[in-house]
């Protein structure tokens, strides 16, 4: 079986695939009834964040974990699935700022990732398409 962090983690290696930026990984474990992570990432186009979205639905299907939910598909800014135990937001980057969902689960417990620095914000040019 599983775990839900390792569950999390994959999902944050096949965002990888499709050079998904600043991976925040959440232990909501103790703060939320609904789930025991939240993994946000960003993409800096609406093509990408549909790119990053698909490669971890596909992913986790082929690990044997069928997504519950899908919310925001096909030219959304912001796609929402849910794992059960882990739920994954991918969005375009500057909704990711305006709804700052770090900030609101401020208590939570933020797990150290390893990222390749081209995957950082500071590095990240946004495009319109």
């Amino acid at each position: 079986m599983t775990s839900s962090k390792t569950l999390a983690l994959e999902a944050v290696q096949a965002a990888f695939t499709k050079n998904a930026y600043e991976p925040v990984l959440l232990d909501v474990s103790t703060l939320s009834s609904y789930t025991d992570f939240i993994l946000i990432l960003s993409g800096r186009s609406v093509r990408q964040v549909e790119a990053v979205a698909e490669a971890i639905q596909k992913e986790m299907k082929t690990a044997g974990h069928d997504a519950m939910g899908v919310e925001g598909e096909r030219g959304g800014q912001w796609y929402l699935l849910d794992f059960g135990d882990v739920v994954v937001h991918v969005f375009y980057h500057p909704v990711r700022e305006f709804y700052d969902l770090e900030g609101l689960w401020s208590e939570a417990l933020k797990i150290e990732l390893e990222v390749p620095p081209e995957l950082r914000v500071a590095q990240m040019a946004y495009s319109t398409a």
